[in-house]
């Protein structure tokens, strides 16, 4: 390429991408980790295809002290030139094209996370000195700064996000340290590259027997991230084999990961449905027809911290998940049976512990949205999800799911890619103003942490404008009726089932009556057949070569 062209090509790229500020009370600091294996105790047998994955590797978001000043972080991980060649090849850039762009020193290479590195952990104020404390597992491409906004919106309200970088080949490129050649170069100084794996969507045996294969890394992953938790917060030696964070005794005692059910587990696409299959293995390890599995997902040992942790209770957060893994022929045992909340115990919460977001994209997959209906209620073997399913033996009646969209949005608005690449959600998905999702997530995962009596921090005025109306306990301005400064501590608007719509843009979709319709095809076959039409949304690299924005503005620092 001649340096006139490459000149044009530059002049068409938009400035650099920026993040907008989070919208909690409080700072945000961030620590990057990643263990030895050898140093955690698994909770299940190591699944086949880890022999090179020697630690487990997650990014940790936090609510920090008022005086951080820290630095900001990259959002692109090192190594930066590997990295942002993958990322280009993902979002469906041409493979010369992506060689080139890793070596301009602009776009991605200077887009920072709004986060202060490895700054000091602020004291918690909650009942009980413990931050709460969740697990987002990413999608496919994605990696542990991939969901950096959703994660650091939700520290700044009060909560510490754990975000794990899987090793089985879905992450857009991992590099894992191989923990005794620290000092080699023959491994890219001592790391191992795992890169994208590109799996069809066409629907076969051989595709699903990939995706369960994927799976049983995945929760492999999760079982020993949470034990990494764990012997953190007991101020346990670990070897952080990530040199720029300092000590981790900074967070021993402060988060709320002991009590059974107290950790929140949340996903976008793939990760929603690895948290979904993670959840349920771990709570029917001992029913029969899950134990009798041939190849089960995950395995958890009796008495082992994941098998006591996860309870009817625990707190589920699904972003546009992905049905199709779940559906494998040799997982149906597990597929046929409830999330947990739904158990018959007087202690399960039923829906009003589980949030479920889709973007319109997924929501106009009508097929997979009654599957998926299916999956979140109190019995997913049901051809129809009735009212009957929602009451208990004992005559009392469960909470529907919180099952809501996002008009004008797309798969990848649930991810930080909208922000980053508004062009690619707009040209290929036509999709609109990527922070308003992003903003009307977060109105609803707070509001669904209130609801289950988990301590955070206020909705922001600011997160507001898309509509809302308030509670008598909240104050508001007479005058013209907007909210406070401070914003509102509950956001009951954000629920509305009523159909009168007070939130723009964000509909409530009601889960009775989907399911089985009356047709010789079943649910299950008809997403399988929509898997392949679905398949550039899923996976942008799958669709039209994208071309670079003709603008030169970000859309993302514009939107409303």
């Amino acid at each position: 390429m001649d340096s006139s062209k490459m000149s044009s090509y530059l002049s068409r790229l938009s400035p650099i991408p920026a993040f907008p500020d989070y919208t909690g009370p409080y700072k945000v600091g961030t620590v990057d980790v990643e263990i030895p294996v050898s140093e955690l105790e698994a909770p299940s047998a190591a699944p086949e295809g880890v022999d090179n994955i020697h630690t487990v590797q997650y990014r940790m978001f936090y609510p920090a002290v008022a005086q951080s000043s820290e630095k900001r972080i990259s959002w692109l991980p090192n190594p930066q030139r590997q990295n942002l060649v993958a990322y280009t090849r993902f979002l469906g850039v041409g493979s010369m094209l992506a060689e080139f762009l890793s070596f301009l020193p602009r776009h991605l290479h200077y887009t920072t996370i709004p986060v202060h590195k490895n700054a000091t952990l602020l004291e918690p104020s909650t009942e009980n000195k413990r931050w709460p404390t969740m697990i987002f597992s990413h999608g496919l491409g994605g990696c542990r700064n991939s969901y950096s906004y959703i994660a650091g919106s939700l520290a700044s309200h009060g909560i510490v996000v754990i975000c794990p970088e899987h090793r089985d080949g879905s992450a857009v490129a991992s590099f894992v340290r191989v923990p005794e050649k620290q000092d080699e170069t023959t491994t890219s100084n001592g790391r191992i590259q795992v890169p994208y794996e590109k799996i069809s969507h066409d629907v076969t045996p051989e595709v699903y027997l990939a995706r369960e294969a994927q799976l049983r890394i995945r929760c492999w992953e999760l079982g020993l991230v949470h034990q990494a938790m764990l012997a953190v917060d007991r101020g346990a030696p670990l070897t952080n084999l990530n040199k720029s964070t300092p000590s981790l005794d900074q967070f021993a005692g402060k988060s709320n990961i002991h009590e059974p059910g107290s950790i929140i587990f949340a996903g976008h696409s793939f990760g929603a449905a690895t948290q979904t299959q993670f959840l349920k293995s771990t709570y029917y390890a001992d029913v029969p027809e899950v134990a009798a599995i041939e190849k089960p997902i995950f395995t958890p040992a009796k008495g082992s911290d994941i098998r006591q942790q996860i309870t009817e209770n625990t707190l589920l957060m699904l972003l546009d998940m992905w049905c199709f893994p779940l559906m494998a022929p040799n997982s149906a045992p597990l597929f046929n049976l409830p999330l947990p909340v739904y158990a018959d115990k007087a202690t399960a919460p039923g829906g009003k512990a589980v949030l479920a977001v889709e973007s319109e994209h997924f929501f106009k997959w009508t097929d997979h949205l009654h599957l998926k209906a299916r999956v979140l209620s109190p019995d997913p073997a049901a051809k129809v999800v009735t009212p009957q399913l929602f009451e208990r033996p004992s005559g009392i009646k469960m909470s529907e799911p919180n099952l809501f969209y996002v008009m004008s949005s797309a798969h990848l608005n649930q991810s930080d890619f909208g922000i980053l690449f508004p062009w690619v959600t707009k040209k290929i998905f036509d999709a609109e103003q990527p922070e308003r999702a992003l903003r009307l997530n977060l109105r609803a995962q707070l509001q669904m942490l209130r609801d289950n009596n988990v301590p955070v921090a206020r909705t922001s005025a600011g997160d507001l404008v898309d509509g809302t109306w308030f509670d008598k306990l909240d104050t508001f301005n007479r005058e013209n009726g907007d909210p406070c400064k401070d914003g509102i501590s509950n956001d009951q608007a954000i629920f509305d089932k009523s159909g009168n719509n007070p939130v723009d843009f964000w509909r409530w979709i009601d889960v009775i009556g989907l399911g089985n319709a009356e047709d010789k095809k079943t649910t299950e076959n008809k997403v399988e057949e929509g898997e392949q039409e679905m398949k550039g949304e899923l996976d942008p690299s799958e669709g039209a070569p994208v071309a670079p924005p003709s603008v030169t503005r970000t859309e993302s620092a514009t939107a409303a």
